[in-house]
């Protein structure tokens, strides 16, 4: 039996422009960036179709704009008929993926993930942190290194296990500039430095994890209608009580995505559609296994193309 899993991306797949078809095509569409307008009290809308590209670059700004063009495409993919039966998120498209879930309701999302981008912004002064791709290193010996290099002092760690040759490290820029110093010793054949505002799903980010538990208090979260796999453990979750707890995890923990693919083929999913700007996740799911099905859902074009049959 064929299963289909919805997967949302992340911080780094936005772009100016990005959901404005949909929104001029679809009431619902539509309806739910209004509903964004409204729920920050500023016209974020603006800044995902006309930027600056600075603004929207702003991780304040990034991640409610591409959870609200995320469920834009959502809504438009429903409103045909198209069902999934497992979904995941990239580490911010988690919230997207809880949205799909009926876990967590879009205004809420959408509040939250703001505050979430404030206080990832606010935990570690700009330029202490940083955050690097590391291309053609083995998991263990990297997370190794990592260890050696923060036993001497300068943190870094694992952030994202994107896909077979494809890990992020993060921490203090003294720790990832070790790596990119040192990543041979990992067998890794390039460590590239990456422009982001801070140190990302690393221990350093436990002071915007204890803010967003704060703020996860007074948001109303409910079982999730179908399993959501969730970045910290690789393993679906359902139960209100166990994602509140992984969101505030999520944020100093690596995010688990390569494992996350992997079971979801285990328990027999062989589509993935990505619903959400861009076509990130799907690059990434064709270096974990290139049997599967993955369809991009990021404009009108691609949701008339789309065939789930």
């Amino acid at each position: 039996m064929s299963k289909t899993a919805f997967v949302f991306p992340g911080q780094g797949a936005q772009a100016v422009g990005m959901g404005k078809d949909v929104y001029d095509a679809y009431d619902h569409s539509k309806a739910i960036i209004e509903q964004a307008d409204e729920a920050l009290g500023f016209k974020l809308s603006e800044i995902i179709f006309e930027g600056p590209e600075e603004a929207l670059k702003q991780t304040a700004n990034t991640q409610p704009a591409l959870l609200a063009v995320s469920i834009a495409l959502l809504e438009a993919l429903e409103g045909r008929g198209f069902k999934a039966d497992y979904v995941a998120g990239h580490s911010l498209g988690e919230y997207s993926a809880l949205v799909a879930a009926g876990a967590l309701s879009f205004q809420d999302a959408i509040r939250t993930v703001r505050a979430r981008g404030l206080f990832m912004e606010q935990a570690v002064p700009n330029g202490q942190g940083a955050m690097a791709a590391v291309l053609g290193a083995e998991r263990d010996a990297l997370a190794a290194l990592c260890a050696s290099v923060t036993s001497e002092g300068m943190a870094v760690e694992l952030a994202n296990v994107n896909c077979p040759g494809q890990i992020v490290i993060s921490g203090t820029a003294a720790g990832v500039q070790a790596i990119v110093e040192r990543g041979k010793e990992a067998g890794a054949k390039r460590v590239i430095p990456l422009d982001v505002s801070g140190p990302f799903h690393s221990s350093l980010m436990r002071p915007a994890a204890e803010k967003l538990g704060e703020t996860l208090t007074s948001v109303e979260l409910r079982d999730a209608s179908i399993p959501v796999v969730a970045n910290v453990t690789a393993r679906e979750v359902t139960s209100a009580s166990d994602i509140r707890g992984l969101l505030v995890e999520q944020v100093y923990s690596p995010v688990l995505w390569e494992d996350s693919v992997r079971y979801l083929i285990e328990q027999g999913v062989d589509t993935f559609v990505e619903i959400g700007s861009g076509t990130v996740l799907a690059g990434l799911i064709k270096k974990i296994d290139k049997n599967v099905r993955i369809i991009s859902v990021n404009s009108i074009s691609a949701l008339d193309a789309l065939q789930l049959n």
